[in-house]
């Protein structure tokens, strides 16, 4: 075993021989630049150091200087690896396989918790798309789950907070590509909420953000340019249709509110569409109204085109084009023409399920540049709406049923998001 030596505080009486306090003087600072698969990586890593120094030997040395030492040196992210080339090989785990990676040490759990991981994964093209759903059982309980496409599964998510395990009428969307969100509704004890609370996918935890302006549930919500819009709905009170329209930006983390719509409503069907926000409801007497929102105006207009005429719920805007579903299974799939202004047939799956409310069409959400199909029991269908042989008898792949799990009913579609 080597000895170190250090340098007596009376240098002029000579040197003094210390106790060894480590196995090993030897140091892992010297790596072959070319090892460095993820240049500058180093400054994204939780109390990573340039040098690598192994254990020290217990009971050596002052208890000061210990907590110095752990202070100033850190373990690697994996033994014997620089960490640059250590998050070379975490990034290629399976995003299935990320919650148990968190579990393996607080470095980890700092490192998966950043942007860096996620961004790097995404820069080389290795991001994996989940559709998320809010569902429902029998007592009136939600629940999260989140559905791989690649091993073709479901995955429970944690509980929701309380004060939404019974909640009605409440929005859900994705913003910032990792954050989902949960605001508004109506609790069935206390009433209509202002509570705004999301879901981290890279902490697997729930959070509070900043409440809403109003009360309010039954509202219609969106996101344009990362940007959460709530328009309408209902609050308990005198005024109980509302007209106001507020918006929650993530990067000044509070809520603002934007132009009324011009009639109190409670949407029940919206679509962000040609960079106009699309809203169907009811007005304060029940009757259907109709109205679109011009975010670089802060403008409304009302809308009574064949687009709002012939369209239908689940709805979705992909690739600049407007997709319908033109059956409750959501075995038939319609688009809109805006030379026409109608609503054209597209792509029938030739197997229709049938129109129980189990395999009634749910949701309606773009995975990998195909849509994605969600109905009340879990199943799913994905649709190459890009392929241009739309038959399906000489294109099976155009139209693929894949995961099933049991009868269980969709609350809130809440979409999808990669990483």
């Amino acid at each position: 075993m080597e000895q170190t030596i250090e340098r007596s505080p009376n240098a002029h009486r000579g040197f003094r021989v210390q106790a060894p306090l480590v196995d090993s003087v030897s140091c892992y600072c010297k790596v072959d630049s070319g090892l460095k698969t993820v240049v500058g990586a180093r400054k994204f890593v939780p109390g990573s150091k340039l040098c690598i120094q192994p254990d020290i030997i217990p009971h050596s040395h002052k208890k000061k200087d210990s907590r110095r030492e752990r202070t100033r040196v850190q373990p690697p992210l994996l033994p014997g690896l620089p960490d640059d080339l250590a998050i070379a090989c975490l990034i290629r785990v399976p995003r299935v396989e990320h919650n148990k990676l968190r579990l393996v040490c607080k470095k980890w759990y700092k490192l998966l918790a950043g942007n860096f991981f996620y961004s790097l994964r995404k820069s080389l093209g290795m991001a994996e798309e989940w559709v998320y759903v809010i569902k429902r059982d029998r007592d009136g309980r939600i629940s999260w789950h989140a559905f791989d496409p690649t091993y073709q599964m479901w995955q429970p998510l944690p509980p929701v907070p309380v004060e939404y395990s019974s909640a009605l009428g409440f929005g859900s969307a994705v913003l910032s590509g990792c954050h989902l969100y949960l605001f508004g509704g109506k609790d069935p004890l206390n009433g209509s909420m202002r509570r705004v609370i999301f879901y981290s996918a890279r902490t697997n935890k729930w959070h509070r953000a900043p409440d809403m302006l109003r009360k309010r549930h039954f509202f219609g919500s969106c996101v344009i340019n990362n940007r959460l819009y709530v328009a309408g709905g209902e609050c308990e009170g005198i005024q109980r249709t509302l007209r106001s329209v507020e918006v929650y930006d993530p990067n000044r983390n509070r809520w603002s509110f934007v132009a009324d719509m011009s009639t109190a409503m409670v949407p029940f069907i919206w679509v962000v569409y040609d960079g106009k926000w699309y809203l169907k409801g009811l007005g304060s007497h029940r009757e259907v109204l109709s109205e679109a929102y011009i975010p670089e105006t802060n403008t409304w207009t009302t809308v009574n085109d064949g687009m709002v005429a012939g369209w239908r719920n689940p709805s979705i805007s992909m690739n600049g084009k407007l997709y319908a579903l033109d059956c409750r299974d959501g075995c038939k799939l319609r688009v809109y023409n805006e030379t026409t202004n109608s609503w054209n047939r597209f792509i029938d799956s030739k197997l229709h399920l049938g129109n129980s409310h189990a395999l009634e069409a749910a949701a309606l959400v773009p995975l990998n540049d195909k849509l994605c199909i969600v109905r009340n029991n879990m199943s799913i269908s994905i649709v190459d709406v890009s392929n241009p042989d739309k038959k399906v008898e000489s294109n099976p792949h155009v139209w693929e049923n894949i995961a099933s799990k049991g009868v269980l009913n969709i609350d809130i579609p809440v979409g999808k998001h990669g990483f």
